[in-house]
């Protein structure tokens, strides 16, 4: 069952990929949308994309590092619709560098905007959430949150946060407030993603010592192979983002979605008893809401 009703969707980290096309979906269904980032002169794709379609959406600034932007954001917002229904935490930065490589500033910027900044706007929508006694927050997460890859554990670590971090959430406030919470385990898109984070690390970092080469020519060989339009792996924005629509549009929101069927496959072995998550998500009511056993709680 579909719920059409229009629904106040923020959305951060808009000015590219991902966050754009959720943005211009969004809007082609008839929601009121308020795209924000953090720098508002990138605005241009994401006009150029709206005027294509023929919509119009909210833009408004949103530095997810920032709690006080954040809350002005979210303020305006209510102070103008009375609510917030969906909050879908896009922004986001890549992270393709070893452990022994990272430097200490890199690893907390990603690990701020990644998992941070999901929490600050989490937390800024939530009590208005909980009064209305619905909404729900969209994480978008990564094929990284749920499998560790090699090069990728700084990035991993903070996509394995925030899969803990909404089946947390879950597992209390959806059904003591009707709040739902999603995660989008999403694949690699046909987007500047992989590109931005190439920048991110540029002048920051000194040559992989020599005994990482061998490992790291067998990641850069496959990667470029699975990045070949022959492979049917890489995903365009537009179709990613109508997996995260059509899912804000159920009734009972899954806790845990997958961008492609690559990515589902690819996290099969780990998911495969319980990949929408609500298996899990109701065992942990049963055991820490209800005090129930662990055995009758997971057969």
């Amino acid at each position: 069952m579909t719920n059409s009703q229009e629904k106040v969707c923020l959305i951060t980290g808009c000015s590219s990929g991902l966050g754009i096309a959720l943005a211009v979906d969004l809007a082609q269904r008839g929601h009121i949308v308020i795209a924000t980032m953090r720098n508002l002169s990138k605005d241009a794709d994401l006009r150029a994309a709206l005027s294509a379609a023929g919509v119009q959406v909210t833009i408004e600034r949103l530095d997810t590092q920032d709690s006080a932007s954040i809350q002005s954001v979210v303020n305006t917002i209510i102070a103008k619709h009375q609510r917030i229904d969906v909050l879908i935490n896009n922004a986001g930065v890549g992270c393709l560098l070893s452990t022994e490589n990272a430097p200490d500033e890199l690893i907390s910027q990603v690990l701020d905007i990644n998992v941070h900044g999901v929490m600050r706007c989490t937390k800024a929508v939530i009590p208005h959430m909980r009064a209305a006694r619905q909404g729900h927050v969209v994480n978008i997460s990564s094929l990284a949150g749920q499998v560790g890859q090699p090069f990728n554990e700084i990035y991993c670590a903070s996509k394995f946060a925030i899969e803990g971090y909404t089946e947390a959430l879950a597992a209390y406030m959806t059904p003591a407030f009707g709040i739902n919470f999603t995660s989008v385990v999403a694949g690699r898109l046909s987007t500047d993603f992989a590109a931005n984070a190439a920048k991110l690390t540029e002048g920051t970092t000194h040559s992989e010592h020599e005994d990482y080469k061998p490992t790291r020519d067998k990641y850069v060989v496959g990667a470029q192979q699975r990045a070949q339009p022959e492979m049917g792996i890489i995903q365009s924005a537009a179709t990613a983002a109508k997996v995260v629509t059509d899912c804000i549009h159920l009734e009972t929101p899954p806790i845990r979605i997958f961008s492609s069927k690559w990515v589902e496959d690819m996290c099969r072995i780990k998911i495969e008893p319980d990949p929408t998550g609500q298996r899990m998500q109701q065992a942990v009511i049963d055991v820490f809401l209800e005090n129930k056993e662990v055995s009758e709680a997971v057969a």
